[in-house]
């Protein structure tokens, strides 16, 4: 019995120290889908490009997914004329 309770402890050390690692991990694949132009698009990767939309066109910042319809538009045509978008 003292074995597997120690065991047990052993297993749920190591589930606190690998969750972090294991959730930043799956963070930085969330990808998200570009209706307009039929693509994918890495929002880690995708976060300073929105900033940048958002201040070279004087609005406000909100969480994209806040947005309108128009204005998410807006961002992806805004995107596809810049760089790297893959």
């Amino acid at each position: 019995m003292r074995s597997m309770l120690r065991n047990f402890a052993s297993l749920l050390l190591l589930a606190v120290i690998a969750s972090p690692v294991l959730i930043s991990g799956c963070a930085v694949h969330a990808r998200v889908y570009d209706p307009y132009y039929n693509d994918y698009h890495t929002w880690a990767g995708e976060n300073g490009y929105y900033l940048q939309w958002e201040r070279e066109t004087h609005r406000d910042h909100r969480d994209f997914n806040k947005r309108s319809d128009k204005e998410k538009k807006e961002y992806w045509d805004w995107r596809h004329h810049h760089e790297d978008h893959h």
